[in-house]
């Protein structure tokens, strides 16, 4: 278990990281866009600041995991590194400054309603799965690593009964649903690049644990699907 200074320290990081997330998000979708008034972004930010107090208050429950998420630990793949950044900075701050600037210069148009229901439905859908993940997960960690500091296992209850990597098919969703929020048919291009680069996450992550994890094999012998069911 990690002691009360290090959970101190991972605790103010993260709200550190949640602060400045949030300025940078809003900076950039009202500063590029000229539009204070811009109401998908102002509902974006709230669901996204939802989020992440509810995250954040699931991680003080576990107080090893929120240790391990606060930085690069020993052990993370090289490869992964590079797939880190692109996913979780060069992907959003691209697909944040399009919409906003589809929404400024109108590029391509605006979306229908739906659509931007749409958008925000998989956005909600796919937190709540991620957040289901994290309270199923315990070595929910954030770079591929084998946890064998942490005594890792395979985990098969909640939504891993259902896809071997449910925090990523939710962050899929949120991918995709966030230009569609947004009304921006530009910033799907973007978010494609996102999709894609966690599709290679997923795969590369599954033949690591299939290959160095003990039990992991057999668990994907009975849970067949890695991100959608019936389809991949």
């Amino acid at each position: 278990m990690p002691t009360a200074t290090e959970v101190a320290a991972a605790s103010q990081k993260a709200l550190i990281k949640g602060i400045v997330f949030q300025a940078l998000l809003a900076a950039l979708l009202f500063g590029a866009s000229g539009d204070t008034k811009w109401i998908a972004a102002w509902l974006l930010l709230a669901v996204f600041v939802t989020a992440q107090v509810s995250a954040f208050r699931e991680m003080k429950r576990q107080p090893d995991l929120l240790v391990e998420r606060s930085k690069v630990q020993p052990g993370t793949k090289s490869w992964d590194q590079l797939l880190v950044a692109l996913i979780a900075l060069v992907v959003p701050l691209l697909t944040w400054t399009t919409a906003a600037l589809d929404h400024r210069f109108g590029w391509t148009g605006r979306e229908h309603v739906a659509a931007i229901a749409g958008g925000f439905a998989l956005i909600v859908l796919g937190i709540r799965l991620m957040q289901r993940a994290i309270a199923a997960n315990r070595f929910f960690s954030a770079t591929v690593r084998i946890q064998s500091d942490r005594a890792q296992t395979v985990v098969s209850s909640g939504p891993y009964a259902w896809v071997r990597h449910p925090g990523y098919a939710g962050l899929l969703g949120l991918t995709i649903g966030t230009p569609l929020a947004l009304g921006s048919r530009g910033a799907l291009l973007p978010a494609a690049l996102g999709a894609a680069t966690l599709i290679v996450r997923t795969a590369l992550e599954d033949r690591t644990l299939q290959a160095e994890l003990a039990g992991y094999i057999d668990y994907a012998r009975r849970v067949r699907f890695r991100l959608v069911p019936c389809i991949w």
